[in-house]
């Protein structure tokens, strides 16, 4: 424990090991899959993954933090587009209005400012969720890489595939969970549910493919009732889009926490305790 009251792990450090001691070598795969060639440098990672988990704890807390603009992004643009719309069934309504003139001018340009607020949100969200997601799967291949379906390199390239991008980031994250849950005292394999980590994908792939499908009604509306009803999409996929970041933020917490406790039972059992000195003689 630091003077902080966190682990070695959280904070950042190493644990001093004891006189004589070396550091640990990798993990060999405990779990299923495990086999020959588990060894260090081997498995999915191959060579150059580190034999100690690098913290996540304060890089978790900056990706839920820029989660949450996320969250405010997507309200203050679900708002503004909420109002656009209704100017614009006015208008379906009533063709007499004018809404090209104050205060329809004034509500398209706090929608366009609702728009990049949330675009910037989301691109500083996605770099720093890729980095954290990067530094799991590597910590991952630390505690077990048998159980690894993906190297490395696929927790970011992952994301840049068209069409894979549905699928191997999850198998990267089904790794990256597998490899978290803490095992038993005494040793044995354990399997937590992956609800969390469902509900995370399934959300987001929800939010992409309901985006994608405002984003092209909108550019196609041209009438008045069309853009209103494109307004009302585009509003109905924000909205997924933060119950996305949502569960986003319990999937980060979810696998940070893991990790957090599989390096502390890791140091617990290749750390010894130091021997207790016997009486003094007189």
């Amino acid at each position: 424990m630091t003077d902080e009251g966190l682990c070695t792990f959280c904070s950042g450090t190493r644990p001093p090991l004891p006189d004589g001691a070396t550091a640990p070598a990798p993990a060999t795969g405990l779990g299923p899959g495990a086999g020959p060639g588990s060894g260090p440098g081997s498995g999915s990672g191959g060579w150059g993954v580190g034999t100690w988990p690098r913290s996540l704890v304060g890089l978790s807390r900056a990706v839920i933090a820029l989660l949450g603009c996320v969250i405010a992004s997507d309200l203050f643009v679900i708002g503004a587009g909420l109002h656009l719309r209704g100017l614009w069934e006015g208008l379906a309504a009533d063709e007499s209005l004018n809404i090209y003139i104050d205060p329809g001018l004034r509500a398209q340009e706090l929608y366009d400012l609702a728009g990049n607020v949330q675009t910037a949100a989301f691109l500083a969200t996605g770099v720093l969720f890729i980095i954290w997601f990067h530094r799991t799967r590597r910590n991952a291949e630390v505690f077990e890489s048998g159980v690894q379906r993906m190297g490395p390199g696929w927790a970011v390239g992952g994301w840049f595939v068209p069409v894979a991008n549905l699928w191997f980031p999850y198998r990267v994250a089904s790794g990256i969970w597998e490899a978290s849950v803490r095992l038993h005292p005494d040793g044995g394999w354990r399997t937590v549910p992956k609800t969390v980590l469902n509900l995370w994908w399934g959300g987001w792939i929800v939010s992409v493919l309901a985006s994608r499908i405002a984003v092209s009604q909108w550019n196609r509306a041209r009438e008045p009732e069309q853009i209103s009803d494109a307004a009302a999409l585009v509003a109905a996929a924000d909205a997924l889009d933060l119950v996305a970041a949502a569960l986003a933020i319990v999937f980060v917490r979810a696998v940070t926490r893991m990790q957090v406790e599989r390096a502390g039972s890791r140091q617990a059992a290749t750390v010894p305790e130091r021997a207790v000195p016997g009486p003094t003689a007189p």
